[in-house]
Protein backbone atom coordinates (compact mmCIF):
# COMPACT_ATOMS: atom_id res chain seq x y z
CA UNK A 1 0.00 0.00 0.00
CA UNK A 2 1.54 3.17 -1.23
CA UNK A 3 0.55 5.08 1.90
CA UNK A 4 2.68 3.08 4.27
CA UNK A 5 6.08 3.17 1.72
CA UNK A 6 7.13 6.23 4.34
CA UNK A 7 7.09 6.28 7.87
CA UNK A 8 9.50 7.24 10.86
CA UNK A 9 11.66 4.99 13.32
CA UNK A 10 12.79 4.50 16.54
CA UNK A 11 16.14 3.50 16.31
CA UNK A 12 18.60 1.15 18.37
CA UNK A 13 21.24 2.48 20.83
CA UNK A 14 24.24 0.35 21.45
CA UNK A 15 26.05 1.41 25.11
CA UNK A 16 29.61 -0.38 24.04
CA UNK A 17 31.86 0.57 26.75
CA UNK A 18 34.10 2.66 24.12
CA UNK A 19 31.53 5.17 23.63
CA UNK A 20 31.30 8.73 24.99
CA UNK A 21 29.47 9.34 28.19
CA UNK A 22 26.02 10.40 28.79
CA UNK A 23 25.60 14.24 27.07
CA UNK A 24 28.85 13.94 25.74
CA UNK A 25 27.93 11.37 23.31
CA UNK A 26 26.52 12.79 19.80
CA UNK A 27 24.28 9.75 19.79
CA UNK A 28 22.71 10.83 23.62
CA UNK A 29 22.33 14.55 21.71
CA UNK A 30 20.24 12.93 19.07
CA UNK A 31 18.55 10.56 20.83
CA UNK A 32 17.17 13.40 23.54
CA UNK A 33 16.54 15.70 20.80
CA UNK A 34 14.25 13.31 18.71
CA UNK A 35 12.37 12.06 21.97
CA UNK A 36 11.76 14.75 24.76
CA UNK A 37 10.90 11.79 27.00
CA UNK A 38 14.39 9.66 26.43
CA UNK A 39 16.63 9.89 29.74
CA UNK A 40 20.06 10.48 29.31
CA UNK A 41 22.53 8.83 31.89
CA UNK A 42 25.53 10.50 31.97
CA UNK A 43 27.07 7.71 33.71
CA UNK A 44 26.53 5.53 30.51
CA UNK A 45 27.76 5.41 27.37
CA UNK A 46 26.17 5.82 24.09
CA UNK A 47 28.36 4.16 21.62
CA UNK A 48 25.86 3.77 18.28
CA UNK A 49 22.71 4.64 16.93
CA UNK A 50 21.81 2.04 14.40
CA UNK A 51 19.29 2.24 11.82
CA UNK A 52 18.11 -0.47 9.51
CA UNK A 53 17.16 -3.81 9.91
CA UNK A 54 19.95 -6.10 11.89
CA UNK A 55 19.42 -8.92 13.88
CA UNK A 56 20.82 -7.19 16.80
CA UNK A 57 19.25 -3.78 16.45
CA UNK A 58 16.11 -3.82 14.37
CA UNK A 59 14.71 -0.62 13.90
CA UNK A 60 11.18 -0.01 14.85
CA UNK A 61 8.16 1.71 12.91
CA UNK A 62 6.33 4.40 14.55
CA UNK A 63 3.65 4.43 12.36
CA UNK A 64 0.30 2.96 14.56
CA UNK A 65 -1.21 2.23 10.77
CA UNK A 66 1.35 -0.31 10.16
CA UNK A 67 1.02 -3.92 11.86
CA UNK A 68 4.75 -5.01 11.60
CA UNK A 69 6.90 -3.89 14.55
CA UNK A 70 10.46 -3.41 13.19
CA UNK A 71 11.58 -2.13 9.91
CA UNK A 72 12.82 -5.91 9.10
CA UNK A 73 9.48 -7.53 9.45
CA UNK A 74 8.16 -5.17 6.97
CA UNK A 75 10.82 -5.29 4.47
CA UNK A 76 10.48 -9.26 4.20
CA UNK A 77 6.55 -8.63 3.45
CA UNK A 78 6.83 -5.43 1.38
CA UNK A 79 10.22 -6.23 -0.45
CA UNK A 80 9.23 -4.55 -3.97
CA UNK A 81 9.82 -1.40 -1.31
CA UNK A 82 13.82 -1.77 -1.94
CA UNK A 83 13.54 -0.91 -5.43
CA UNK A 84 13.92 -3.61 -8.07
CA UNK A 85 17.52 -3.63 -8.54
CA UNK A 86 17.91 -3.85 -5.12
CA UNK A 87 15.68 -6.45 -4.42
CA UNK A 88 17.36 -9.23 -6.80
CA UNK A 89 20.94 -7.87 -5.67
CA UNK A 90 20.16 -8.27 -2.32
CA UNK A 91 17.46 -10.84 -2.21
CA UNK A 92 14.47 -9.00 -0.78
CA UNK A 93 16.55 -7.30 2.15
CA UNK A 94 17.59 -4.10 3.00
CA UNK A 95 21.57 -4.25 2.25
CA UNK A 96 23.38 -1.83 4.98
CA UNK A 97 23.02 -0.20 7.97
CA UNK A 98 23.29 2.91 8.48
CA UNK A 99 24.81 4.39 12.25
CA UNK A 100 25.55 7.16 14.24
CA UNK A 101 29.23 6.78 16.12
CA UNK A 102 30.72 8.41 19.57
CA UNK A 103 33.76 6.73 19.89
CA UNK A 104 35.73 7.94 23.42
CA UNK A 105 38.10 5.18 23.68
CA UNK A 106 39.93 3.52 20.53
CA UNK A 107 38.11 0.89 18.47
CA UNK A 108 40.47 -1.92 17.62
CA UNK A 109 43.47 -2.36 14.83
CA UNK A 110 41.04 -4.11 12.38
CA UNK A 111 40.70 -4.83 8.80
CA UNK A 112 37.46 -6.78 6.87
CA UNK A 113 37.75 -9.49 4.63
CA UNK A 114 36.56 -9.30 1.23
CA UNK A 115 33.21 -12.06 0.20
CA UNK A 116 35.71 -14.45 -0.81
CA UNK A 117 37.83 -14.71 2.91
CA UNK A 118 34.80 -13.76 4.52
CA UNK A 119 32.95 -16.97 2.99
CA UNK A 120 36.22 -19.22 4.16
CA UNK A 121 36.31 -17.84 7.58
CA UNK A 122 32.43 -17.90 8.25
CA UNK A 123 33.12 -22.08 7.25
CA UNK A 124 36.63 -21.99 9.50
CA UNK A 125 35.34 -20.57 12.51
CA UNK A 126 31.51 -19.09 12.91
CA UNK A 127 31.82 -18.59 16.18
CA UNK A 128 34.09 -15.65 15.32
CA UNK A 129 33.01 -14.56 12.06
CA UNK A 130 29.14 -15.20 12.37
CA UNK A 131 27.99 -14.79 8.25
CA UNK A 132 29.44 -14.58 5.10
CA UNK A 133 29.44 -11.17 3.58
CA UNK A 134 32.13 -8.61 3.32
CA UNK A 135 31.85 -5.37 5.43
CA UNK A 136 32.95 -2.44 3.47
CA UNK A 137 32.36 0.70 5.46
CA UNK A 138 32.45 4.60 5.27
CA UNK A 139 33.00 7.23 8.01
CA UNK A 140 31.96 10.77 7.54
CA UNK A 141 32.61 13.15 10.32
CA UNK A 142 30.00 14.69 12.29
CA UNK A 143 32.67 16.40 14.74
CA UNK A 144 36.23 16.27 14.72
CA UNK A 145 37.36 12.75 14.34
CA UNK A 146 40.56 10.84 14.60
CA UNK A 147 41.35 7.72 13.17
CA UNK A 148 44.17 5.48 11.13
CA UNK A 149 43.61 4.03 8.31
CA UNK A 150 46.15 2.53 5.38
CA UNK A 151 49.95 2.00 5.54
CA UNK A 152 52.16 5.08 5.76
CA UNK A 153 54.92 5.84 3.12
CA UNK A 154 57.74 4.08 4.18
CA UNK A 155 59.81 7.03 4.52
CA UNK A 156 57.85 8.05 7.49
CA UNK A 157 57.72 4.57 9.08
CA UNK A 158 61.56 4.20 8.26
CA UNK A 159 61.79 7.86 10.10
CA UNK A 160 60.06 6.50 13.49
CA UNK A 161 62.27 3.20 13.22
CA UNK A 162 65.15 5.65 13.76
CA UNK A 163 63.67 8.08 16.07
CA UNK A 164 62.02 5.31 18.53
CA UNK A 165 64.13 2.51 19.43
CA UNK A 166 61.67 0.54 21.31
CA UNK A 167 59.43 0.05 17.93
CA UNK A 168 62.11 -0.90 15.97
CA UNK A 169 63.46 -3.76 18.55
CA UNK A 170 59.85 -5.29 18.32
CA UNK A 171 60.03 -4.92 14.18
CA UNK A 172 63.34 -6.18 14.80
CA UNK A 173 66.80 -6.18 12.61
CA UNK A 174 65.85 -7.85 9.49
CA UNK A 175 63.04 -6.21 8.59
CA UNK A 176 64.02 -2.67 9.21
CA UNK A 177 66.88 -3.15 6.92
CA UNK A 178 64.14 -4.66 4.45
CA UNK A 179 62.23 -1.56 4.85
CA UNK A 180 64.83 1.09 4.28
CA UNK A 181 66.22 -0.91 1.37
CA UNK A 182 62.79 -1.32 -0.27
CA UNK A 183 62.77 2.57 -0.46
CA UNK A 184 65.17 2.44 -3.97
CA UNK A 185 62.86 -0.62 -5.03
CA UNK A 186 59.61 -1.19 -6.73
CA UNK A 187 55.89 -1.23 -4.73
CA UNK A 188 56.46 -5.14 -4.75
CA UNK A 189 59.41 -4.97 -2.95
CA UNK A 190 57.67 -2.65 -0.54
CA UNK A 191 54.79 -4.34 0.07
CA UNK A 192 56.97 -7.21 0.67
CA UNK A 193 58.75 -5.25 3.09
CA UNK A 194 55.57 -3.78 4.73
CA UNK A 195 54.25 -7.27 5.34
CA UNK A 196 57.11 -8.36 6.82
CA UNK A 197 57.63 -5.35 9.02
CA UNK A 198 54.37 -5.34 10.32
CA UNK A 199 53.66 -9.02 10.74
CA UNK A 200 57.13 -9.18 12.95
CA UNK A 201 55.55 -6.27 15.16
CA UNK A 202 52.25 -7.55 15.63
CA UNK A 203 53.70 -11.29 16.46
CA UNK A 204 55.75 -9.86 19.23
CA UNK A 205 55.86 -12.32 22.54
CA UNK A 206 53.87 -10.18 24.91
CA UNK A 207 56.15 -10.01 27.62
CA UNK A 208 58.32 -7.86 24.99
CA UNK A 209 55.51 -5.51 24.23
CA UNK A 210 55.33 -5.29 27.46
CA UNK A 211 58.53 -4.10 28.47
CA UNK A 212 59.46 -1.61 25.30
CA UNK A 213 55.99 -0.40 25.60
CA UNK A 214 56.92 0.62 29.38
CA UNK A 215 59.91 2.02 28.38
CA UNK A 216 58.88 4.12 25.03
CA UNK A 217 56.09 5.71 27.79
CA UNK A 218 58.34 6.43 30.59
CA UNK A 219 60.60 8.26 28.11
CA UNK A 220 57.81 10.18 26.42
CA UNK A 221 56.29 11.46 29.66
CA UNK A 222 59.73 12.68 30.55
CA UNK A 223 59.79 14.35 27.30
CA UNK A 224 55.89 15.66 28.11
CA UNK A 225 56.47 17.50 31.68
CA UNK A 226 60.06 19.08 30.76
CA UNK A 227 57.77 20.96 28.40
CA UNK A 228 59.88 18.86 24.83
CA UNK A 229 57.38 18.72 21.75
CA UNK A 230 56.86 14.74 21.46
CA UNK A 231 54.56 15.40 17.98
CA UNK A 232 57.64 13.74 15.81
CA UNK A 233 57.07 10.65 17.34
CA UNK A 234 52.82 10.78 17.89
CA UNK A 235 53.66 11.06 22.05
CA UNK A 236 50.57 12.11 22.91
CA UNK A 237 48.70 9.75 20.97
CA UNK A 238 50.78 6.32 22.28
CA UNK A 239 50.31 7.87 26.08
CA UNK A 240 46.94 8.10 25.24
CA UNK A 241 46.05 4.43 23.76
CA UNK A 242 48.31 2.92 26.72
CA UNK A 243 46.38 4.61 29.20
CA UNK A 244 43.15 2.91 27.79
CA UNK A 245 44.96 -0.39 26.61
CA UNK A 246 47.72 -0.74 28.43
CA UNK A 247 50.87 -3.46 27.24
CA UNK A 248 48.80 -3.75 24.24
CA UNK A 249 50.73 -3.86 20.99
CA UNK A 250 48.16 -2.09 19.19
CA UNK A 251 49.96 1.31 20.46
CA UNK A 252 52.52 0.39 18.08
CA UNK A 253 50.93 0.10 15.19
CA UNK A 254 50.22 3.60 15.60
CA UNK A 255 53.60 3.96 13.66
CA UNK A 256 52.69 1.69 10.76
CA UNK A 257 49.43 3.50 9.83
CA UNK A 258 48.36 6.84 8.61
CA UNK A 259 46.93 8.91 11.26
CA UNK A 260 43.92 10.91 9.80
CA UNK A 261 41.61 13.74 11.74
CA UNK A 262 38.23 14.75 9.33
CA UNK A 263 36.94 17.63 9.81
CA UNK A 264 32.79 17.66 9.66
CA UNK A 265 31.98 16.31 6.40
CA UNK A 266 35.01 14.66 5.90
CA UNK A 267 35.22 11.14 5.42
CA UNK A 268 36.95 7.94 4.97
CA UNK A 269 36.07 4.82 2.78
CA UNK A 270 37.23 1.28 4.76
CA UNK A 271 37.40 -0.97 2.21
CA UNK A 272 38.02 -4.79 2.46
CA UNK A 273 41.92 -5.28 3.73
CA UNK A 274 42.58 -2.35 4.84
CA UNK A 275 44.09 -1.68 8.50
CA UNK A 276 42.15 0.69 10.31
CA UNK A 277 41.31 2.44 13.86
CA UNK A 278 38.88 4.70 14.88
CA UNK A 279 40.63 7.13 17.65
CA UNK A 280 37.86 9.44 18.87
CA UNK A 281 35.40 11.96 17.79
CA UNK A 282 31.35 11.34 16.51
CA UNK A 283 30.24 10.52 12.95
CA UNK A 284 28.23 8.76 10.47
CA UNK A 285 28.73 5.08 9.35
CA UNK A 286 27.00 3.29 6.87
CA UNK A 287 28.65 -0.62 6.04
CA UNK A 288 27.47 -3.25 4.37
CA UNK A 289 25.34 -6.19 6.85
CA UNK A 290 28.00 -8.16 8.43
CA UNK A 291 29.56 -8.46 11.90
CA UNK A 292 33.00 -10.07 9.90
CA UNK A 293 35.89 -7.68 11.77
CA UNK A 294 39.40 -9.64 11.81
CA UNK A 295 41.42 -7.91 14.89
CA UNK A 296 44.39 -7.65 16.14
CA UNK A 297 44.98 -4.86 19.00
CA UNK A 298 42.88 -2.37 21.18
CA UNK A 299 40.33 -4.34 21.64
CA UNK A 300 39.48 -6.68 24.64
CA UNK A 301 37.41 -8.83 21.97
CA UNK A 302 39.41 -12.09 19.95
CA UNK A 303 42.25 -11.81 18.26
CA UNK A 304 43.39 -12.74 14.87
CA UNK A 305 46.72 -11.85 14.70
CA UNK A 306 47.66 -14.51 11.69
CA UNK A 307 44.90 -13.57 9.43
CA UNK A 308 44.79 -10.36 9.80
CA UNK A 309 48.72 -9.93 8.66
CA UNK A 310 47.80 -12.19 5.71
CA UNK A 311 44.84 -10.41 4.41
CA UNK A 312 45.96 -6.76 4.53
CA UNK A 313 46.51 -4.35 2.00
CA UNK A 314 50.29 -3.84 2.14
CA UNK A 315 49.89 -0.56 -0.22
CA UNK A 316 51.67 2.67 1.27
CA UNK A 317 50.11 6.21 0.23
CA UNK A 318 50.05 9.46 2.18
CA UNK A 319 47.04 10.23 4.46
CA UNK A 320 45.26 12.48 2.16
CA UNK A 321 45.17 9.92 -0.14
CA UNK A 322 43.18 8.34 2.68
CA UNK A 323 40.17 10.89 2.19
CA UNK A 324 37.27 9.70 0.30
CA UNK A 325 35.86 13.31 -1.13
CA UNK A 326 32.17 13.25 -2.18
CA UNK A 327 30.79 14.60 -5.34
CA UNK A 328 28.35 17.47 -5.39
CA UNK A 329 24.82 16.85 -7.37
CA UNK A 330 24.70 18.97 -10.79
CA UNK A 331 20.33 18.74 -10.45
CA UNK A 332 20.63 19.38 -6.53
CA UNK A 333 22.94 22.64 -4.93
CA UNK A 334 22.44 21.46 -1.37
CA UNK A 335 23.38 17.70 -1.86
CA UNK A 336 26.46 16.02 -1.74
CA UNK A 337 26.90 12.24 -2.80
CA UNK A 338 29.57 9.94 -1.59
CA UNK A 339 29.18 6.89 -3.65
CA UNK A 340 32.16 4.30 -2.45
CA UNK A 341 33.03 1.97 -5.01
CA UNK A 342 31.17 -1.00 -3.67
CA UNK A 343 27.22 -2.31 -4.46
CA UNK A 344 25.41 -2.12 -1.01
CA UNK A 345 25.42 1.21 0.14
CA UNK A 346 25.81 4.86 -0.95
CA UNK A 347 25.31 8.19 1.29
CA UNK A 348 23.85 11.86 0.46
CA UNK A 349 24.31 14.78 2.39
CA UNK A 350 22.05 17.73 2.23
CA UNK A 351 22.94 21.20 3.88
CA UNK A 352 19.91 23.17 3.44
CA UNK A 353 20.02 27.09 4.25
CA UNK A 354 16.84 27.85 6.48
CA UNK A 355 15.95 30.64 3.83
CA UNK A 356 14.82 28.00 2.15
CA UNK A 357 10.97 27.00 3.35
CA UNK A 358 10.58 23.75 1.66
CA UNK A 359 13.50 21.03 0.31
CA UNK A 360 11.92 18.03 -1.76
CA UNK A 361 13.85 14.61 -1.55
CA UNK A 362 13.93 13.21 -4.59
CA UNK A 363 12.89 9.92 -5.11
CA UNK A 364 15.15 6.55 -5.85
CA UNK A 365 15.01 3.18 -6.96
CA UNK A 366 16.18 2.26 -3.88
CA UNK A 367 14.64 2.37 -0.08
CA UNK A 368 16.76 4.53 2.03
CA UNK A 369 17.03 5.66 5.61
CA UNK A 370 17.15 9.61 6.22
CA UNK A 371 18.80 10.81 9.33
CA UNK A 372 18.27 14.33 10.46
CA UNK A 373 21.03 16.18 12.19
CA UNK A 374 20.33 19.67 12.53
CA UNK A 375 16.60 21.46 12.05
CA UNK A 376 12.98 20.99 12.33
CA UNK A 377 10.50 19.77 9.60
CA UNK A 378 7.41 18.41 8.61
CA UNK A 379 7.55 15.65 5.99
CA UNK A 380 4.77 14.85 3.10
CA UNK A 381 4.43 12.58 0.37
CA UNK A 382 2.26 12.65 -2.66
CA UNK A 383 0.54 10.00 -1.53
CA UNK A 384 0.19 10.47 2.10
CA UNK A 385 -1.91 13.01 3.66
CA UNK A 386 -0.68 12.79 6.94
CA UNK A 387 2.57 15.09 7.71
CA UNK A 388 5.33 13.76 9.95
CA UNK A 389 7.21 15.88 11.89
CA UNK A 390 10.58 15.31 12.07
CA UNK A 391 13.48 17.33 14.33
CA UNK A 392 17.17 16.94 14.77
CA UNK A 393 17.52 12.92 15.80
CA UNK A 394 14.52 12.14 13.85
CA UNK A 395 14.89 9.06 11.44
CA UNK A 396 12.76 8.12 8.32
CA UNK A 397 12.34 5.18 6.18
CA UNK A 398 11.26 6.28 2.44
CA UNK A 399 10.61 3.35 0.17
CA UNK A 400 11.84 3.09 -3.46
CA UNK A 401 10.34 5.70 -6.19
CA UNK A 402 9.23 7.87 -3.51
CA UNK A 403 9.73 11.48 -3.24
CA UNK A 404 9.32 13.77 0.39
CA UNK A 405 8.75 17.17 0.85
CA UNK A 406 10.17 18.96 3.79
CA UNK A 407 8.94 21.95 5.09
CA UNK A 408 10.89 23.98 7.04
CA UNK A 409 9.26 24.77 10.75
CA UNK A 410 12.11 26.77 12.25
CA UNK A 411 14.01 28.92 9.96
CA UNK A 412 17.52 27.25 10.67
CA UNK A 413 19.75 25.27 8.40
CA UNK A 414 19.29 21.56 7.74
CA UNK A 415 21.96 18.87 7.79
CA UNK A 416 20.44 15.60 7.16
CA UNK A 417 22.19 12.04 5.48
CA UNK A 418 20.51 9.67 3.61
CA UNK A 419 21.71 6.30 3.29
CA UNK A 420 20.89 4.61 -0.08
CA UNK A 421 22.05 2.01 -2.34
CA UNK A 422 23.03 3.45 -6.23
CA UNK A 423 23.08 0.07 -8.51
Amino acid sequence: MASQRVFPLSCVVQQYAWGKMGSNSEVARLLASSDPQARISEDKPYAELWMGTHPRGDAKILDSRISQRTLGQWIAENQDSLGSKVKDTFNGKLPFLFKVLSVDTALSIQAHPNKELAEKLHLQAPQHYPDANHKPEMAIALTSFQGLCGFRPVEEIVTFLTKVPEFQFLVGDNATTQLKQSLSHDSQAMASALKSGFSHLMESKKQLVVEQLNLLVKRISQQVAAGNNVEDICGELLLQLHQQYPGDIGCFAIYFLNLLTLKPGEAMFLEANVPHAYLKGDCVECMACSDNTVRAGLTSKFIDVPTLCEMLSYTPSPSKDRLFPPKWSQEDPYLSLYAPPVPDFAVMKMEVPGSVTEYKVSALDSASILLMVQGTVTASTPTVQAVIPLQRGGVLFIGANESVSLKLTVPEDLLIFRACCLL
